[in-house]
This record gives C-alpha cells, sequence and structure tokens, in this order.
C-alpha cells in the first residue's frame, strides 16, 4: 500500500456521480455484500477512522488504502444522517444475499397459494426492514405509518399475486404462472415506498440552489423523487424475475435436471445472486442521487414555493433547485 498523499473528501462519493459509471462504481463501493461479513468491532474502528481523517487527526502511519476500506464500511453500515449502526439484514450491503434468497424461494414456490402468501409475508417483512433501516432522518417515519405501510404492501403484493395466479391459471400458460412473483413485487413496491415517504408527499423535500443553501421545501420534488425510486427498485428485480422463468421452463424439458428436483430452488438462488450483484447498483445508478427540478416546473406546479422563492430572490431566481431523490 501506498502512502496517503492527496486528501479525499470523506463525505463524497470517490467518483464523478454526473456519468452513470460513476454513480454506478459508488453505488457498487457501498453496496458491496461481502462489507456484511465485517465484525462490529472493525465497523466501529472503522467510523473512528473516518471521523478522525474528518478533523484531519488521522493517525500519522495511516495509507489512503486504508482510509478508502474505511469509507466503505463506514457508508455501507452507518446511517448517513443519524451515524448509527444499522441492523445488518436492513442495510443495502445486505441486499444481494437478503433478496437473491427470498426471490430464488418465490420463483420455485409459486405453485400453491399457501407458498404464495408465506413468501409474500417474507419479502414485504425484508422491505419493511430494509425501508425502516435506510430511513430519511429529516423525514422520519412514525410506527403508525410503517404499520399502515407494511399491511398495505404486503395486501398489495398478495392481491396482485393470488390475482394473477387465478387469472393466469385458466387463461393462459405455465409459463406465465412463473410471472406471478414479479407482479406482486411491482404492486407492492408501487404502494410501499410512496407510503413508506408519505411525509415528503404532504410536507415536501428540501430543495437547494446552486450553492446548496435551502431555498425551501417542494411536493413535486417529493413526487418525482419517489417515481424515480419506485421505478429503480422493480428495475432491480425486474431481470432475474423476468429471465429465470423463461430459464427454468427450459431446463425443466431436460430429463436430469427435470429428475434432479432438490436442486431447483438453489440454482434459483444462485442465479437470481447473480442477477442482483449487478442490478443492485445499476438500479440505484439509473438518475443521479442528487436531483434537479426546473424552476418553470416549480412555477407550474409548486406555486407556493415559488411565491416564497419570489419573495426572497426577486427575479434573480436558479434556472434549477436540486434534491436527494433517496434509495
Amino acid at each position: 500500500m501506498e502512502k496517503k498523499d492527496a486528501r479525499i473528501d470523506i463525505d463524497a462519493p470517490l467518483w464523478d456521480q454526473s456519468t452513470f459509471v460513476g454513480r454506478f462504481k459508488h453505488f457498487a463501493f457501498m453496496t458491496d455484500p461481502r462489507t456484511v461479513l465485517t465484525s462490529e468491532d472493525d465497523l466501529h474502528k472503522a467510523k473512528k477512522l473516518v471521523e478522525q481523517y474528518r478533523l484531519g487527526k488521522e493517525p500519522s502511519d495511516v495509507t489512503r488504502d486504508q482510509i478508502i476500506y474505511a469509507k466503505k464500511l463506514y457508508s455501507s453500515a452507518f446511517h448517513p444522517d443519524s451515524g448509527e449502526l444499522q441492523n445488518v439484514f436492513g442495510r443495502m450491503s445486505f441486499q444481494v444475499p437478503g433478496g437473491m434468497i427470498i426471490t430464488g424461494a418465490m420463483l420455485q414456490f409459486y405453485r400453491t397459494v399457501p407458498a404464495v402468501v408465506f413468501w409474500q409475508f417474507v419479502n414485504q417483512s425484508f422491505n419493511a426492514l430494509v425501508n425502516y433501516t435506510n430511513r430519511n432522518a429529516n423525514s422520519p417515519v412514525s410506527v403508525t405509518q410503517l404499520g399502515v405501510s407494511y399491511v398495505s404492501a404486503t395486501t398489495s403484493a398478495l392481491v396482485a399475486a393470488i390475482g394473477c395466479k387465478s387469472f393466469w391459471q385458466k387463461r393462459a400458460g405455465a409459463l406465465m404462472l412463473r410471472y406471478v412473483p414479479f407482479a406482486a413485487v411491482a404492486a407492492a413496491n408501487c404502494v410501499n415506498i410512496p407510503l413508506m415517504r408519505q411525509n415528503e408527499l404532504t410536507q415536501g423535500v428540501d430543495v437547494v440552489d446552486d450553492d446548496n443553501n435551502v431555498v425551501g421545501k417542494s411536493r413535486v420534488a417529493a413526487v418525482k423523487g419517489i417515481s424515480q425510486v419506485v421505478f429503480s427498485r422493480v428495475l432491480m428485480a425486474a431481470p432475474g424475475m423476468l429471465l429465470l422463468p423463461i430459464l427454468m421452463e427450459k431446463l425443466e424439458r431436460i430429463n436430469w435436471f427435470r429428475r434432479l428436483q432438490i436442486l431447483h430452488a438453489p440454482f434459483q438462488v444462485l442465479a437470481v445472486g447473480g442477477f442482483l450483484i449487478f442490478m443492485v447498483p445499476t438500479a440505484c445508478s439509473i438518475f443521479p442521487q442528487r436531483c434537479s427540478i426546473n424552476m418553470s416546473t416549480i412555477q407550474r406546479f409548486d406555486s407556493e414555493l415559488y411565491g416564497e422563492m419570489q419573495k426572497k430572490h426577486g427575479k434573480n431566481l436558479p434556472e434549477k433547485v436540486y434534491f436527494n431523490k433517496g434509495l
């Protein structure tokens, strides 16, 4: 390892976030599933080193590589707002191992209603934990809101799953039945995420100017950010849940594979994992984390904020304002 030279911004991404490639590298860095195996002691050591580096008081013999690795562990395990250590199962870095097990099981056990109900319940419980763990500290979610979101998402997933299963079983072939889990996941995401972030929809999210000065709260910005997150979450699951049914349909026509029923579930779990390793950072990178919105859109759809900005800035309004869209 080489000795550290030029200092890095410990609180900023290491790569240019204006490009997809830069965003992909950043999210692959912070969602690396290998970090979930790191002990709590090592995670707290990484946090201490990050805090020391932020103040310019890190040990003199620490290397640049050690600083970057500490940053990786810190961003993967600690809440960006509160600095608290997150539950390991709710971290974004646990999306690959958690998602591959649950999604693989949903794809394998879709034939009976009890199996559909059980695995959708498990999936929505996992989603609720992830959403709570990564909640925005500036827009806190109450226990009541969390409960309503969980029940609504689970209900919508079950309605979509059982409804599609019933409809497709009578009117379509066996292949279409394999898409029941994806229909349920997509429906649940469309309900779960807006409900979890309903405070943003009713009160707005902070928007800033080019100099990062907060200029107010915008509800239309919240709508744009949440819409992009819903799309990203569905996209994250889509390749595995759309392509694996076709692959399994073809493999089950092969005699030796059809006979080895015990291998079907592990195969699907591992295959989903292969998709998710690539799709988790890809889906997070589709849209910039620092999202922008034109002032003309604010004027048209968020007249209250526009009026406040006019009073404060007169005619010298920025062309765009920016906000954090969330994950």
